[in-house]
């Protein structure tokens, strides 16, 4: 495996000329030798830091040109000029940055995603509108929908209300109150409160935690709230049955936040799809089976490269 050096960080402006940021991880070469290897484009979750791709990012980078960014409002994007956080904005940043990252490389072959948590719906949109951009997928702990989409619970209009209204109510309070949020975020309890509502499974590693925890406190809160109650009304679970691409879901063992349904409705729904579930593991499981995970996508996308289609013209 290639030791991977300081990724390169570009900028690409977004239809509302917000500056979103991405990087290209180099291992092995430099930027040209690189440019000339299959790309794959690493979508985070709703607040992920770069972290969360410790575990996956060198084994891709030795075979791939492994690019990562960030959503608006997050890391070294700026927040959104125009106020907008939807997730179909979202999904078009991503079309952005990948048209970017192709047209820094000399590979022809149409790129291969990894999408985490809230990254899954984004690429599932960007999938509806630019399916020419995509030639398989990796979806891991995350729904087409909202999140418990598949609850009983929030079929129920009621309920489905409540918690557009308090995500509203948090999105105007929050911006307001960022020192009591820097130091929640900071503080040494969260991790073990997290372990024991279940947020987080048994082999969660604490650094890496605490160091989203705080990175989570420093972020722009107008930003975070806004794509939450944007992925609160998300729908792209009609897009399922138009996938004709090679897709693998990874599903933790147990998670709050994306359920079992949720990861179901994938498997049911995308034809010929790919399934993996990583035993003792929650929504971390980027951290928590770093190993597993990585194995995993990298055999499934040599087998996708073989016969990834070529851009056009």
């Amino acid at each position: 495996m290639h030791r991977v050096t300081p990724p390169l960080l570009r900028y690409v402006d977004a239809a509302d000329r917000t500056r979103i940021a991405w990087q290209t991880h180099l291992a092995g070469g430099d930027e040209e030798a690189v440019g000339a290897r299959p790309l794959i484009v690493l979508t985070n979750g709703l607040s992920t830091t770069e972290n969360f791709w410790d575990g996956l990012i060198p084994p891709l980078a030795s075979a791939y040109r492994v690019v990562h960014w960030s959503y608006r409002g997050h890391s070294k994007s700026e927040s959104a000029r125009s106020g907008d956080y939807a997730i179909t904005t979202h999904a078009d940043d991503l079309a952005r940055v990948t048209e970017a990252a192709i047209a820094r490389g000399t590979n022809a072959s149409t790129p291969l995603h990894v999408a985490f948590s809230m990254g899954v719906t984004v690429l599932l949109e960007l999938y509806r509108r630019r399916p020419d951009l995509v030639a398989g997928m990796v979806l891991i702990a995350g729904g087409a929908d909202q999140p418990r989409a598949s609850s009983a619970l929030f079929r129920v209009p009621l309920a489905r209300q409540a918690l557009h209204v308090a995500l509203r109510a948090a999105a105007r309070v929050a911006p307001r109150t960022p020192g009591i949020l820097r130091r929640a975020s900071s503080s040494k309890a969260i991790f073990p409160i997290a372990r024991a509502v279940g947020a987080l499974g048994p082999d969660a590693p604490r650094e890496p935690m605490e160091h989203f925890f705080r990175a989570l406190g420093d972020m722009d809160m107008r930003a975070y709230w806004a794509s939450a109650r944007s992925l609160a009304e998300a729908h792209a679970s009609d897009v399922l049955p138009t996938v004709n691409v090679p897709v693998l879901v990874i599903a933790p063992a147990s998670d709050v936040l994306a359920s079992r349904g949720d990861l179901e409705a994938l498997r049911d729904s995308i034809p010929g799809v790919s399934w993996l579930e990583v035993p003792n593991t929650s929504h971390a499981i980027l951290l928590e089976a770093a190993d597993v995970v990585a194995a995993a996508v990298c055999e499934f996308l040599a087998g996708v490269r073989s016969h990834a289609p070529r851009l056009r013209p």
